[in-house]
């Protein structure tokens, strides 16, 4: 462990969506939590469409440590995330969400476990405030799922909002594919690795842009990025559905001879259509795995950018990680 490390500038990376109502509030908050910490705050605005990017301009003017990205179009969180963390230039980066649940307060105690010699902190949520039942029951019904089935150990109620090394951000940020899942590629990357404890307060103003389709879409990305065991179990599916047909055959044909057979159409009807939807269960799974190699060989960007305010020069940036750039300030 690098113990005693010296802190050059602190990256904080947010992606902002339709955070009109929120964005200069969260930029106070930051301000005031790292009065003493030499940093940046890197806002990326995901295509929102209402006041957000106003407002952000106006901040920006009034202090040049707000860095900001404005994307073609709302390419998603992740996505948006992804940009931010391409442009950080600090040796320590945090990544968090704009919406004031996770809180700016605890990065100085991230920064402790950064100079002790942790490459990733991340925070894991003990209480989940402003939060209904269904997205709690969800949430713990997705952290199972992605346990039994994917091959990194993801703690348990993690979320985005962590801290790296410039080391580990450089090795997350080799990783280009698509379909991302930050938290689970952070800890893919390895290195030393720590957690704090924190609780999450509600949502400062307005309303989750995690609708349950995106959640869905979300949770189906983290299992599909780090596990084919999905595939496995249609695969296992299929040989235990052929295994009792096969046994039912000689059931069938000795019921035939000995004139006790019965015939039900019903049986019959519902039999067919149990194997049909399996088959289809099947066959989407496989193509879920297929669609995401497709958008993979295409080779698009992940993400477009329309403009910039208060960035260094980023020549070569394109080069350096395989995005392109539509456009800047």
């Amino acid at each position: 462990m690098s113990a005693g490390r010296e802190l050059e500038l602190l990256s904080v990376v947010a992606p902002v969506y339709q955070e009109e109502a929120t964005i200069d509030r969260f930029c106070a908050v930051v301000a005031e939590a790292l009065a003493d910490i030499p940093y940046e705050l890197v806002l990326v605005d995901d295509g929102s469409t209402d006041e957000t990017w106003r407002r952000l301009e106006r901040l920006a003017a009034q202090d040049d440590r707000i860095r900001l990205i404005r994307l073609s179009r709302n390419f998603g969180h992740q996505a948006a995330l992804t940009a931010g963390l391409d442009h950080a230039s600090g040796n320590a980066v945090v990544m968090l969400d704009s919406d004031l649940q996770d809180p700016p307060s605890l990065i100085p105690t991230l920064l402790e476990r950064w100079r002790a010699g942790a490459d990733v902190v991340y925070g894991v949520r003990r209480n989940r405030s402003g939060e209904s039942r269904f997205k709690l029951g969800t949430a713990r019904l997705f952290y199972r799922l992605f346990h039994s089935l994917a091959s990194v150990e993801l703690e348990s109620n993690s979320g985005d909002f962590r801290l790296l090394d410039r080391t580990a951000l450089d090795a997350l940020l080799a990783m280009r594919e698509r379909s991302r899942f930050l938290r689970g590629m952070s800890i893919w990357v390895g290195f030393t690795q720590t957690s704090v404890p924190y609780d999450r307060d509600p949502r400062y103003a307005g309303e989750t842009k995690f609708t349950l389709g995106r959640m869905l879409r979300f949770s189906f990305d983290a299992v599909a990025s780090f596990s084919y065991r999905p595939l496995q179990l249609a695969t296992a599916l299929g040989f235990l559905i052929s295994s009792i047909t096969f046994l039912a055959i000689p059931v069938v044909i000795v019921l035939k001879l000995t004139g006790n057979y019965l015939y039900g159409f019903s049986t019959v009807e519902i039999t067919i259509l149990l194997l049909g939807g399996i088959q289809l269960i099947t066959i989407g799974v496989i193509g879920e795995y297929v669609g995401r190699i497709f958008d993979e060989v295409k080779g698009r960007p992940l993400y477009l950018v329309r403009s910039r305010h208060n960035l260094a020069s980023t020549t070569g940036l394109a080069e350096r990680t395989g995005t392109e750039v539509a456009g800047e300030d």
